[in-house]
């Protein structure tokens, strides 16, 4: 397992998300128990919040006593469960995908398990990118976890993959010092 702490960045979601609607659509009939608090949704499912998108098959999604939701999006090998958002204060985006996808707000991690990849993107460019059979995001503790899997044929050893780009700054070489020239301004001439 590969554990990702202080060399990867904080990736905190975008905290207006929270208070925005969220929005949930399908191309099949879902249903909705007020009374239970469970959403279920099946068929090309897409479901936003502010700058944070889910798509999959299908979608289960509970909100508990406390407040706190927790979701499971499910796809498949051939058509993965995706996650996108943009992260607070900051020109980035965090998007992964994986055969399952499982979001728990209380202990504010996300689950990417079965052929899962994360990419974290400045602006438009891909600036890191993880790959493993299970790889989990601890928001809290600004963590990411990667745990390889069974072989496959994308991934014949079932190793798991880290890509980290240094920040532009950090990976611009230094300047080049400027020579030292005698002053003038001292006045005086050298004997």
């Amino acid at each position: 397992m590969l554990v990702l702490g202080a060399a990867a960045p904080a990736l905190h979601a975008e905290k207006a998300d929270r208070t925005k609607p969220m929005v949930v659509e399908a191309d099949r009939p879902g249903t909705v128990d007020l009374q239970r608090q469970v959403v279920v949704f099946n068929g090309n499912v897409t479901i936003s919040q502010g700058t944070m998108v889910i798509r999959a098959e299908r979608v289960e999604l509970r909100e508990m006593a406390d407040g706190y939701r927790a979701a499971t999006a499910i796809g498949s090998a051939a058509k993965p469960a995706s996650y996108r958002q943009k992260r607070d204060g900051v020109d980035e985006t965090v998007e992964g995908a994986a055969e399952r996808i499982e979001f728990d707000g209380r202990a504010e991690t996300l689950r990417f398990v079965g052929n899962g990849a994360v990419r974290r993107l400045r602006g438009s460019t891909v600036a890191d990118e993880i790959a493993g059979n299970l790889i989990t995001w601890d928001a809290r503790a600004e963590v990411f976890s990667v745990e390889g899997g069974a072989a496959t044929p994308a991934n014949p050893g079932g190793r798991v993959r880290a890509v980290l780009t240094p920040r532009e700054a950090a990976s611009a070489p230094p300047a080049p010092p400027t020579p030292l020239q005698p002053s003038r301004a001292l006045g005086g001439e050298r004997r």
